[in-house]
């Protein structure tokens, strides 16, 4: 069963935007052009989004293919499909990818196992809010917030704001 996602490149140098197009569409195996703004957050760079339709695991793939270019700022999201957990990926440069799995809601999971370790291992309560910080992917998050509603027309969605 395919699955579908949505591709948001928050910044990348102009000069790497028909690379991303060619990475994108390889991974696809059809023609992608992404229509690019301005990114008002970096004014030298530039921001782009699209769905995309796949095979479950489309999103991985695609955020590996963009991950060559340490320099972008990016986001990939897959939905749900039978069987398959969607997820969302997020990669900033300098702290790296950050990959998570999605309820049906878009709510981010995090194991069993990973919730325990560190409930094993955190002696107080600032290293436990801490920790479960980064399992929710708070510092990947602080860092895009800036770039998610930064282009020309501000129709990106946030993924992540709570009121």
């Amino acid at each position: 069963m395919p699955t579908r996602g949505v591709i948001y490149v928050h910044s990348s140098p102009p000069a790497v935007c028909p690379h991303v197009e060619w990475a994108v569409s390889r991974v696809l195996d059809y023609e992608v052009e992404l229509e690019w703004t301005t990114q008002r957050a970096a004014p030298s760079m530039w921001r782009a989004d699209c769905p995309w339709a796949g095979a479950p695991g489309t999103a991985a793939t695609i955020a590996t293919a963009l991950q060559q270019w340490s320099m972008l700022r990016f986001e990939v999201t897959e939905d749900p499909s039978p069987g398959v957990d969607g997820e969302r990926i997020m990669f900033v440069p300098g702290r790296g990818v950050y990959r998570a799995a999605t309820s049906a809601n878009g709510d981010l999971m995090i194991a069993e196992d990973r919730i325990r370790a560190l409930l094993a291992t955190t002696p107080d309560s600032e290293n436990l809010r801490h920790g479960l910080d980064s399992l929710l992917g708070a510092p990947w998050d602080d860092e895009l917030e800036p770039y998610r509603f930064s282009g020309d027309d501000g129709a990106q969605n946030w993924l992540s704001q709570v009121s």
